[in-house]
């Protein structure tokens, strides 16, 4: 079997039969797995795709049955009168149907901001009672300070953002379950066409509101290389589940939350326009692909689209349950690590910087008139300043300064490119070290910070939305990287795409500073 394969790719054999015979003689089971393995390395040297040729085989299939099909019916009128009918007249209308969409996804970033207050609000407490209880159980020692304000604080940064990303994901499920969701992508065919998509681009645009491993990883089933290569660099500016801390903390500083418009919270209508600023960004970009990749192949779309159905809310509980389950795991691993070191790095510094922030802090303290919990305060912000961490930040400042940002957020920025997540754990980790008001939200404690310089506040209208733009256009995912290289086989996408991207939302954010300072 083996030298027949091999003397088939040899000699470029391109009869199709034959190629997919060779790939399913792969599993046979008189193969050993040291012959399934020469076996995969053969079609892997000689290029073969098995799931472009698949799909290309589905279709084949349609263009030889179909006609047979038509002549054998002897009826092909839809039953007009069909629940489902009836409402495809209106939930796929030219016109109303597109609107119908923006609204739908209108009110479902409404809804996360609208119902996560509640169980957001108790997981910050129950966060501010095991850190309370910590510090009184245990006597005064570096591992409690780890456990309080590394492990804890980080955690408690990602995890209060859970009911967020859990509302998302409940809402798209159901979404999905009900039929709705193949009716999109049915209706946004032509328009992702004009763009260099597909139809399915959708799907797995949308499915990187959750995350972009599994969207990138579904555009296996887009036949076309160069609509799914399109897709694959474009996904990640589709704002993730990862972005919504950032998001969720940062608007509150541009937009108050007591600004409304009737039923419309203004914080809700400025998180949807930031998924849509994602949106509009990865379109453009497709459509600047669209030019410069060239490709002859056919594009076609193929769905099914099924009878509307009232959803299972076992499946759907089981699909939120996941994608919680997946994200606070995953998420925490890299928290729970990144925040260990990030304490030490904060901790810690040259003996001689560290002892002359103490002493520059006693000569603050005792030339003003503070009270313990400012000195305190004084004291740790200076240390934090001359620690590992802060030299890392003023490195880096120089670069991000005309953007806005400080070196705190140089670190954040930083330890973000590990995953976007990490950035709410990072500022809970560093304002906690530097500010003894546990009881505060991360908002609120970074929006008591204040530049030593000017005494003006760092967090201001021109700063956050600058920082905003920033995580909105930046390639901020290692994983995401990873499987780019998996599915393009290939560094040479991956850095492009993140030099591109890094460079797209640097730019993008220097002129949002600018303009609004």
């Amino acid at each position: 079997t083996t030298r027949a394969l091999r003397q088939a790719f040899d000699t470029r054999a391109t009869d199709y039969q034959l190629q997919l015979w060779a790939h399913h003689a792969a599993w046979l089971p008189f193969l050993n797995d040291a012959e399934r393995q020469q076996v995969q390395q053969i079609a892997e040297q000689a290029g073969f795709r098995s799931i472009p040729l698949q799909v290309e085989e589905t279709m084949a299939r349609y263009d030889a049955f179909s006609p047979i099909v038509q002549k054998a019916l002897t009826s092909t009128a839809p039953d007009d009168n069909s629940r489902t009918q009836r409402l495809d007249r209106i939930l796929t209308h030219r016109l109303w149907g597109p609107l119908i969409f923006l609204g739908l996804m209108v009110l479902v970033f409404q809804a996360i901001f609208s119902w996560a207050g509640i169980p957001s609000d108790a997981i910050e407490a129950l966060f501010g009672f095991a850190s309370d209880g910590v510090e009184n159980i245990f006597p005064s020692a570096w591992w409690r300070d780890l456990i309080t304000e590394g492990i804890l604080a980080g955690l408690a940064g990602v995890l209060v953002f859970v009911p967020q990303i859990a509302i998302l994901f409940l809402l798209i499920t159901l979404l999905e379950e009900v039929g709705y969701m193949a009716r999109a992508a049915y209706m946004f065919d032509r328009l992702m066409q004009s763009f260099g998509l597909n139809g399915r681009s959708l799907v797995a645009l949308i499915s990187s509101g959750a995350c972009a491993i599994p969207a990138i990883m579904s555009t296996r089933t887009i036949a076309n290389w160069k609509e799914r290569l399109t897709t694959i660099l474009v996904a990640p500016f589709i704002s993730c589940s990862a972005r919504i801390p950032v998001y969720v903390v940062l608007i509150g500083f541009v937009i108050s939350e007591e600004v409304k418009w009737g039923w419309f919270n203004a914080q809700g209508l400025a998180f949807f326009g930031l998924y849509l600023l994602g949106i509009v960004a990865a379109l453009l970009t497709a459509l600047l692909f669209k030019y410069v990749l060239k490709s002859e192949a056919p594009s076609h779309l193929l769905l099914e689209l099924p009878e509307y159905r009232r959803p299972l809310m076992r499946n759907v509980g089981f699909t939120v349950w996941e994608k919680v389950r997946t994200f606070v795991v995953e998420a925490g691993k890299v928290i729970f690590v990144i925040s260990i070191i990030l304490w030490g790095l904060a901790n810690y510094g040259p003996s001689e910087r560290m002892a002359a922030a103490e002493q520059n802090a006693q000569e603050q303290i005792a030339s003003q008139d503070l009270t313990d919990e400012e000195a305190e305060y004084v004291t740790k912000s200076l240390q934090l300043e001359a620690s590992f961490a802060g030299q890392l930040g003023h490195l880096i400042e120089p670069v991000i300064r005309p953007l806005g940002f400080d070196w705190k957020m140089g670190i954040a920025i930083i330890t973000s490119f590990a995953a976007r997540e990490v950035f709410a754990g990072t500022m809970a980790t560093l304002y906690t070290i530097s500010d003894e008001s546990d009881e505060q939200s991360i908002a609120q404690r970074m929006g008591r910070e204040r530049d030593p310089i000017t005494g003006e506040k760092v967090y201001n209208t021109a700063t956050s939305a600058s920082l905003i733009i920033f995580y909105v256009f930046a390639m901020m995912c290692m994983s995401t990287l990873a499987v780019v290289k998996r599915e393009t086989k290939s560094w040479r996408w991956p850095i492009f795409q993140f030099v591109f991207m890094t460079g797209l939302a640097y730019g993008a954010s220097w002129i949002t500073y600018a303009w609004l300072s």
